[in-house]
């Protein structure tokens, strides 16, 4: 099944090109289905580039999804213009009394700030906040998981010598979790940041689970075991070129930048990367949406106090 977008949304044409069926509003309203409704808090500052991103992993759920984008009023867009917001945004002051089945906070390069020092923390966890008791299963993303975890279990960061900039190995930790079921025993993923979680800390939290994890980058995938909240400290939504596009950037810009790790054939930025991270990605989001999909109920004014009923119950395994 298809997703449904806003009409009009740039997007578009790139899914239609690489033959992903998306459906504009006018056509999907006509269809007498309960589609998933899933919003997109989009804190990147390439914001057509990580809607297309995250629109193409949606896509290959065999499920109808109507997605919502959501922005912060907090700060000002410099790399977008104001028109796209306008058309395709709203603030979360809209989305207050709504309910979800599913929402996807997207990293932002704020890393290297405290999470205090960013200007919108405090709009970010009041959102986090409204997420835990209206959207069924929430998705963070790089940044947005470190954010996550540190706002509602005080998981702290800590900054890195060096960046983590590559695609690197994940070893699989749980192969009978749902949300990891078809993965196999490692998995790539690439990374592109300047912090990390601190796993020790993380551990003092019987309640998250690590499904994924590598030597050099850390845990990858960690969820609570009801899916509620599900954490991805790498970027799979990230296209074949989206690091090659960072390192040439930085490379041009006469930045500090090092080669990204295990990403150009014989360490040839001249060469073609090779896309070895799409079929887990694809994976993981059909695995999130599908359970969503089975989980959540009918009714999405019942969507609060299923989730209450969750957590009121001891915690499960799945």
């Amino acid at each position: 099944m298809p997703i449904k977008i806003p009409d009009g949304l740039p997007a578009k044409q790139t899914l239609s090109d690489e033959r992903i069926f998306a459906l504009e509003e006018d056509v999907a309203n006509s269809q007498d289905i309960r589609p998933l409704r899933v919003a997109i808090l989009n804190l990147m500052p390439t914001k057509i580039e990580t809607e297309t991103q995250i629109l193409r992993l949606i896509s290959k759920s065999p499920l109808q999804v109507d997605i919502d984008f959501m922005r912060v009023s907090t700060h000002e867009a410099k790399n977008v213009s104001a028109d796209h917001l306008v058309k395709f945004y709203d603030v979360f002051d809209t989305f207050r009394d709504k309910n979800y089945d599913g929402l996807i906070i997207t990293g932002a390069p704020v890393e290297q700030l405290e999470f205090e020092e960013v200007d919108y923390w405090d709009e970010l966890c009041e959102i986090m906040d409204w997420a835990r008791e209206h959207v069924f299963s929430t998705m963070f993303l790089c940044w947005g998981a470190m954010a996550g975890l540190y706002h509602y279990y005080g998981v702290p960061k800590r900054q890195l010598g060096s960046k983590i900039f590559g695609v690197f190995k994940q070893r699989l930790c749980d192969e009978y979790s749902f949300l990891t079921n078809g993965f196999d025993e490692v998995h790539n993923m690439p990374h592109s940041r300047h912090a990390a979680l601190d796993a020790n800390e993380l551990a003092r939290h019987p309640e998250l689970e690590v499904l994924s994890e590598g030597f050099q980058t850390g845990p990858a995938l960690v969820a609570t075991r009801d899916f509620h909240e599900i954490y991805v400290t790498g970027h799979f939504e990230y296209g074949r070129d989206t690091l090659a596009t960072e390192y040439w950037r930085d490379f041009k810009a006469g930045l500090r930048i090092q080669m990204p790790e295990n990403y150009f054939p014989d360490d040839d930025p001249e060469q073609q990367p090779i896309f070895t991270w799409r079929s887990h990605a694809n994976l993981l989001y059909r695995n999130w949406l599908n359970w969503v999909y089975q989980m959540t109920p009918y009714d999405m004014d019942q969507i609060p106090e299923v989730i209450k009923q969750l957590h009121d119950q001891p915690r499960r395994k799945f």
